[in-house]
């Protein structure tokens, strides 16, 4: 899959606007006075007042909230010296990840120049436009002397994250390595093998933890660093050793801890096999570690290993610290980033490993049930609580040590806004993708005679969400593939017109003969329709042949339903089937219903469509806050639609009083909390505002999410059918191939619970 991966990969960075990010305005611009507040005469106003008070600056601009991401391209991930301009999709990829994981703003500057005083002088003269500087991607030794000269002429935050991040990352899992084993940090023997940015900062930040220096023996590529060897830089000269020591083999016999920050293979099994008991391996070399996973656990069944891999336990990652470092150090406007902010981050990180595990953690990575131990000594990336966890953390630090400029005094609140900076949008698209690769249903796709669809196919088989089943024509399937270099080999395809699928048509035919009989369907009828893929794929997943289907990409919405309906039919005690769309909000996720099927439903259709509603939205861990809309607020206004929603909810607070629901409401009242409780303090939904919307009938719910989808830039997934007695979804007409592996994961999901 490597040829694919780098296909994707360049689609991925090419496609629409390129690169990965983008500036967007936060404030009004539509007219002239909006225009004449954002620019002249109207800025000369906030200019006054920061020429009077220079601190002004972060009241008035973006500065508090910006970090540029600075490189010169000479040490980028494992590329090496390839220059500033093909350094840069890593800077602009670095700028997205300050975003999506703590709402950091990023510019990533290109310094093209490998003189470290212009690149000093450089990252000086323009850091007033930035509250903090993320050094990245300098090869050592050059980057050590960058970083101090900065640190010690800039008064705002400031790390070189390929030093400290690791440092910081690893630093956690060694204090819960050696817990684990019963080990002291002071008496433990430490091989470090690398001698580069890395490694020098973790060997650094490991003495600040409690690692005797006389216990650390550092090894490069010629060997292990002795005091007696002539032209030792000044950092390598640190951590020379004047032990009989030669080579890596003869440095790591009956040491603890090995850490590996090289290249891979050099740390073979039999090297392992010397160490101490319950031997702590960090294999850290990417893409692949020093000894992998498999070896280390081969050769020593007592050894904890981490690695910088994903698909390992404990991965050592530095997305861990440094949004969330930086975060924690803008929030109380820190004068830099000490050796007390990095410990704390490292602290915190090592304590959030103990806390119980949130359950969308545990499905992201399919292991169960996560608990702290060999396995599972740091927190996992997509852990919704790193933000709560390690920024207050770094910001305490920062304040306890002095260099704070604006003190937190409310920690309650600050964490609570470090919640609102992100929703939880985010950790929803990692459950429903690890819920989709646990599951891994057999999805049947029924308009595979497409692009989007073959490609969306490829992704699933490749990401392992489902199993995909083609249906269609497989030379013409073949030939679209071929034409668009797919590689869809090993995906199953099934012409359901074919000579070979005789017998299969007419068992189908007799099971919906069956079903419509006394509907005015005749065998023959029956057996028609079988040769249609919609009616085709229904047949497969009624007799257990596939667990879900998805169809619709090329057929309006009311002939793609029908076939599943008749075939299929709706679940036991269900008269209706509904809609749902769902949309990723910073708030959070919003759930729209009914948007796709009924279209004016009656007072017991509504309260179904409810019911339905709540149930799938409790199917993805969240606690459904429920607004009947209409164009009244309890009462104000009389007519079908106010009278209709008010029976709604008076019949579901009598039935079901634990549903947090109320109505009926205008969409406004509904999404505000403020304005509820200002105006109607007695309402359910109050305290929070709403995250379900229920619309009177199809026409509103259908215009107000074709208005959300087309005007914001939420990501967008539905719509989701619920009402079915088996896992069917139907798509948009023209879906985007993202929509598509985004209902083919709820397909997949949904099986499994109907499986249930």
């Amino acid at each position: 899959m490597d040829n694919l991966f780098k296909k994707d990969a360049l689609e991925y960075h090419s496609e629409g606007r390129p690169g990965k990010i983008e500036v967007i305005p936060t404030k009004p611009h539509a007219t002239q006075r909006d225009l004449s507040l954002a620019y002249s005469p109207g800025v000369a106003e906030p200019c006054l007042e920061i020429q009077k008070n220079p601190e002004d600056v972060y009241k008035y601009t973006a500065k508090g909230n910006l970090v540029a991401v600075i490189s010169n391209g000479t040490a980028v991930l494992g590329l090496g010296d390839i220059g500033t301009e093909a350094g840069k999709p890593v800077m602009e990829g670095k700028g997205l990840l300050f975003k999506i994981y703590a709402d950091i703003d990023v510019f990533d500057i290109e310094v093209d120049t490998k003189d470290i005083d212009k690149f000093v002088e450089t990252v000086k003269m323009i850091a007033p436009t930035f509250g903090g500087i993320n050094l990245e991607d300098i090869k050592a030794p050059e980057c050590f002397e960058i970083e101090r000269r900065l640190k010690e002429e800039l008064n705002i935050p400031l790390m070189h994250d390929d030093q400290h991040g690791t440092a910081i990352i690893s630093s956690a899992g060694l204090l819960n390595a050696a817990e684990v084993t019963g080990k002291k940090l002071e008496d433990l023997i430490v091989v470090v093998n690398g001698a580069g940015a890395s490694a020098i900062s973790c060997t650094r930040l490991y003495k600040k933890l409690g690692i005797r220096p006389e216990n650390i023996v550092m090894v490069d590529s010629k060997g292990v660093i002795r005091k007696d060897r002539p032209n030792l830089s000044i950092e390598k000269l640190e951590f020379a050793t004047d032990r009989d020591l030669n080579t890596l083999a003869e440095a790591v016999v009956g040491s603890d801890l090995f850490l590996g920050l090289s290249v891979a293979g050099v740390f073979k099994p039999e090297m392992l096999k010397s160490m101490a008991k319950n031997p702590i391996v960090f294999a850290l070399a990417n893409p692949n570690p020093e000894i992998s996973y498999d070896d280390a656990k081969g050769t020593r069944d007592d050894v904890i290993i981490a690695t910088g891999r994903s698909d390992y336990p404990n991965q050592i990652n530095n997305v861990l610290g440094f949004p969330y470092i930086f975060r924690g150090a803008l929030d109380v406007r820190a004068s830099g980033i000490n050796e007390e902010m990095k410990l704390a981050a490292a602290y915190a990180l090592a304590a959030l490993a103990k806390e119980p595990v949130p359950e969308e953690v545990n499905q992201a990575f399919q292991s169960g049930n996560l608990t702290f131990g060999p396995d599972y000594l740091i927190p996992k990336p997509t852990d919704p609580r790193l933000i709560t966890t390690v920024a207050p953390a770094v910001a305490r630090a920062a304040m306890e040590s002095g260099i704070a400029k604006k003190p937190i005094e409310d920690w309650d609140a600050y964490k609570n806004s470090l919640q609102l900076r992100l929703g939880i949008g985010n950790p929803l698209i990692s459950q429903i993708k690890a819920k989709a690769q646990k599951a891994k249903k057999r999805i049947v796709f029924v308009d595979a005679e497409n692009y989007k669809i073959l490609k969306a196919s490829e992704i699933i088989v490749n990401e392992e969400l489902a199993v995909p089943v083609l249906l269609g024509n497989k030379e013409k399937i073949a030939e679209i593939a071929r034409e668009n270099n797919l590689d869809i080999s090993g995906i199953e395809i099934i012409d359901p017109k074919a000579n070979e699928q005789q017998d299969l048509r007419i068992q189908f035919a007799e099971l919906l003969f069956e079903k419509r009989k006394r509907k005015g369907l005749t065998f023959d009828d029956a057996l028609n329709q079988m040769a249609q893929r919609s009616y085709f794929a229904s047949a497969m997943v009624e007799s257990g042949m596939a667990d879900g289907l998805v169809s619709g990409h090329t057929k309006n919405y009311p002939e793609a339903i029908r076939p599943v309906l008749q075939v299929i039919g709706r679940a036991d005690n269900t008269n209706i089937v509904s809609g749902m769309y769902i949309f990723l909000t910073k708030k959070g996720p919003l759930f729209l219903a009914d948007t796709t099927v009924n279209k004016n439903p009656t007072v017991d259709q509504l309260i179904e469509i409810t019911l339905q509603t709540a149930a799938s939205v409790r199917q993805f861990g969240i606690e459904p806050r429920i607004a009947l809309l209409s164009y009244s607020n309890f009462g104000s206004n009389q007519g079908f639609s106010p009278t209709s929603m008010r029976d709604v909810a008076a019949y579901l607070h009598k039935n079901h009083p634990d549903l947090i629901v109320d109505g009926e409401l205008q969409a406004n009242f509904a999404l505000d909390e403020t304005l509820l409780r200002e105006r109607f303090p007695f309402s359910k939904l109050a305290e929070k505002g709403a995250n379900v919307l229920i619309f009177p009938n199809l026409s509103s719910g259908n215009i107000a999410y074709k208005i959300l989808q087309s005007s914001t830039d939420y990501k967008v997934i539905g719509p989701i059918l619920n009402g079915f007695r088996k896992s069917a979804h139907v798509l948009q007409l023209s879906s985007t191939v993202g929509e598509i592996v985004d209902i083919a994961m709820i397909a997949s999901i949904d099986a499994s619970y109907k499986d249930k």
